[in-house]
């Protein structure tokens, strides 16, 4: 059988930051989280402060190097430590793992995260509807 994760309620896929921290240090990577508290628009620069973990939010930007406390403008030296919760594959083990060790805490604010058992031999895909999503078996399509 292969686990796969899912989301179960509209919304969409999401991790929390904790569950965030907990796969990328499966992964050897360490994690940071930034969001926005100035506004080019507003104050006439812009600026990214470090929250704790326990400042989950839609708004929160992962990282995988340390930043310092506060720094302006994202630009291109920042751009190849984001980390971004869905370029992972669902049937991942880390995230498996992750979302079997910390149950519910694992969802983000906008999901309800679940694993679904398939068989192996199946080929699979995600298939969702306004981000509530089921496993679907591949077939083929012609347009």
């Amino acid at each position: 059988m292969v686990k796969v994760v899912v989301n179960k309620c509209y919304g969409g896929f999401g991790l929390s930051s904790k569950a965030q921290k907990e796969y990328l240090k499966l992964i050897g990577k360490e994690a940071y989280f930034y969001k926005q508290t100035k506004y080019k628009h507003n104050d006439g620069v812009e600026e990214h402060t470090r929250v704790p973990i326990e400042e989950d939010g839609l708004f929160i930007h992962t990282l995988t190097k340390d930043f310092g406390e506060t720094f302006g403008e994202y630009g291109k030296e920042h751009f190849e430590y984001f980390f971004s919760d869905s370029d992972i594959e669902r049937d991942d083990p880390n995230l498996v793992l992750v979302v079997e060790k910390l149950g519910e805490e694992a969802s983000g604010q906008c999901s309800n995260l679940d694993i679904v058992e398939i068989p192996d031999d199946i080929s699979w895909e995600i298939d969702e509807y306004d981000g509530m999503e089921q496993i679907a078996e591949e077939h083929r399509t012609w347009s």
